[in-house]
């Protein structure tokens, strides 16, 4: 696929697909020397039991799950952000997603960022975008993308965030998009008001194209929270490793499966989106609707 002349097309076109978000995704996997979907485990299946770590004083140094750091886990500056100024750091970040204007109908606006309270926030709103972008078929609706400006490959990372009240989605994620290689990782994808998917915390890994994987496929599926994610802040994390990836939610596991094909250098994505053939749209009651992170945070070896 070409990238990026083609790369919002192959966004629009391919993300829809994507979204429905099951571990039947890839039934017939294996034969196609992908990963056999029984070397994925659930680890937390639904709210029963779950018992959330606590962090011990001085934790903050390190990843929730791993408070005693038997990882040696150190800080990765460049993707670390406790959001505590009053505009987002231009050195880190970008106010938009500099390769993708946003899942239609919504369009991504830099004027639906913004940082105060020492928290991000995210906003999606009821209204008509730009003229050059209604040409290009995004109306109704305005949402809000913030992506690294450095790539990462391997580590842990975690954000502490609470989904916005709206059917409108709240998503972590990792990806990139190149002529050679585009991989994704969905650490969470949240349409808190979406009906039946209140509370289903969508964890979902993604091969678009490799010099050996000519078709898209998946691997994913829903967790089912405790609470409702758009009542409170949760702390969620990927530690991904050469070897394997494992999901946590407030310093629980919950997804775990081997690392097979995610092995490029991604960016660090958080954004709102409309997701009409899977959330469906937002209520108009429900908007303005805001997806707030807390802190990210990113750890090395």
């Amino acid at each position: 696929m070409m990238a990026f002349m083609s790369a919002h097309m192959a966004f629009a076109a391919a993300w829809p697909v994507a979204a429905t978000c099951t571990l039947l995704a890839l039934a017939s996997a294996a034969s196609a020397g992908r990963p056999d979907l029984a070397t994925w485990k659930d680890y937390q299946v639904g709210p029963a039991g779950f018992r959330p770590a606590k962090r011990l004083p001085g934790g903050d140094a390190y990843p929730l799950s791993d408070q005693a750091n038997k990882g040696k886990w150190r800080r990765y500056a460049p993707l670390w952000d406790e959001f505590d100024g009053n505009r987002l750091d231009a050195t880190k970040w970008w106010d938009i997603n500099p390769e993708w204007k946003g899942r239609q109908p919504a369009a991504f606006m830099p004027g639906n960022v913004s940082v105060y309270d020492g928290k991000l926030h995210l906003t999606m709103k009821k209204e008509e975008p730009p003229a050059e972008l209604k040409a290009q078929g995004y109306h109704t609706y305005t949402s809000a993308a913030v992506q690294s400006k450095t790539k990462v490959l391997y580590g842990y990372f975690e954000v502490r965030a609470k989904a916005m009240a709206s059917a409108g989605s709240s998503a972590f994620w990792f990806y990139s998009n190149t002529p050679k290689e585009w991989t994704e990782i969905d650490v969470f994808e949240i349409g808190a008001r979406a009906p039946g998917f209140e509370r289903k915390d969508h964890i979902t890994v993604h091969v678009f194209h490799t010099p050996t994987e000519k078709e898209h496929w998946q691997i994913g599926s829903a967790w089912i929270t405790p609470w409702d994610p758009a009542d409170d802040y949760h702390v969620y994390g990927l530690d991904w490793e050469k070897d394997q990836l494992s999901f946590y939610v407030d310093g629980v596991l919950v997804r775990r499966g081997p690392n097979t094909h995610w092995h490029q250098p991604l960016t660090l994505n958080l954004d709102t989106e409309t997701m009409p053939d899977w959330f469906g749209l937002p209520r108009d009651q429900d908007l303005p609707s805001t997806y707030s992170i807390d802190y990210v945070r990113a750890w090395k070896h």
